[in-house]
């Protein structure tokens, strides 16, 4: 786990790691999931690691859309818990008025719960 933050940290500050490991032997099976702080972080890091080699493996980054914890997370700190309640990486805020787009830009909106758009 040290040896992917400290290669994935190079693009920003890594909140969160889950090194997928075989229940049996607890040997990693070759993959993880890890949270950054922020999402600029989360696609330098897939724009810039993906399709890499590192010791003469090509891994393999992307995004994830629904990301699930493992069931057996009993054992996990507070602020893991907290992430996988609340989801990971910092909220991006919602376009205003007071951007740089025009009035003519049509800009799909995507609504909250219980929200209404006029």
């Amino acid at each position: 786990e040290g040896d992917v933050i400290c290669v994935f940290s190079q693009y920003g500050e890594v909140v969160n790691i889950n090194l997928v490991r075989d229940k049996k032997t607890g040997k990693s099976k070759g993959f993880c999931f890890l949270c950054y702080e922020d999402q600029r972080s989360t696609v330098l890091a897939v724009d810039n690691f993906n399709g890499i080699k590192i010791k003469g493996r090509t891994i393999r980054v992307d995004h994830v859309a629904n990301y699930r914890p493992p069931k057996d997370s009993d054992d996990l700190d507070d602020v893991t818990k907290a992430l996988h309640a609340k989801g990971c990486g910092v909220k991006t805020p919602p376009h205003t008025s007071s951007d740089s787009l025009s009035e003519d830009d049509d800009v799909p909106i995507k609504k909250q719960k219980g929200e209404v758009c006029s």
